[in-house]
């Protein structure tokens, strides 16, 4: 039932139901990061650490992933499919990871108050590498089995642990 009536939403509002999912499921992720892996109990949980989080992930990530997977999908077709996953996950990890990584760490800065720049130079490369032992083959499956309309979905759900992972790092 509840997939059904993601799917029309979906189909009517892309943009749209794409931000608001990836805005409540980079939410969760922080929440995941303070309650499971910070252990700060419930009393002294950041909301506007949270709140930060779901706002990248609705007006920045989420546009932004929307369009970058209709991009691939428009402009990297070969043949072979299974060398088209390929190109499409090297495109994905040498070109999107690596700038969306610095534009989440310097936009968590910039709201924090803090220094971009420092920012970037602590934890930028820490996360880039940690980054390609989990997204490649992650993008593989994605990229393999899913239709489009639901490789945001699928990505987001698999980036609650990996915003859990990127909500600490920046947290340090």
């Amino acid at each position: 039932m509840f997939f059904r009536w993601y799917s029309a939403r979906l189909a009517a509002r892309p943009l749209l139901t794409q931000s608001v999912t990836t805005a409540v499921l980079f939410a969760t992720g922080d929440i995941t990061a303070q309650q499971l892996v910070q252990k700060r109990g419930f009393e002294n949980h950041d909301l506007t650490r949270t709140g930060r989080m779901a706002l990248y992930g609705g007006f920045v990530f989420g546009p932004a992933a929307t369009t970058w997977f209709g991009f691939l999908s428009r402009n990297v077709n070969v043949r072979n499919k299974r060398l088209e996953t390929v190109a499409r996950v090297a495109c994905d990890q040498l070109i999107f990871a690596p700038v969306m990584i610095g534009v989440f760490l310097s936009s968590m800065a910039t709201m924090e108050g803090a220094s971009a720049k420092e920012r970037l130079d602590k934890t930028y490369w820490p996360a880039l590498s940690t980054n390609w032992m989990v997204w490649p083959f992650v993008q593989m499956i994605n990229f393999t089995f899913l239709p489009l309309q639901h490789r945001v979905l699928f990505a987001n759900v698999i980036s609650i642990g990996w915003n859990s992972y990127l909500s600490w790092v920046n947290s340090q």
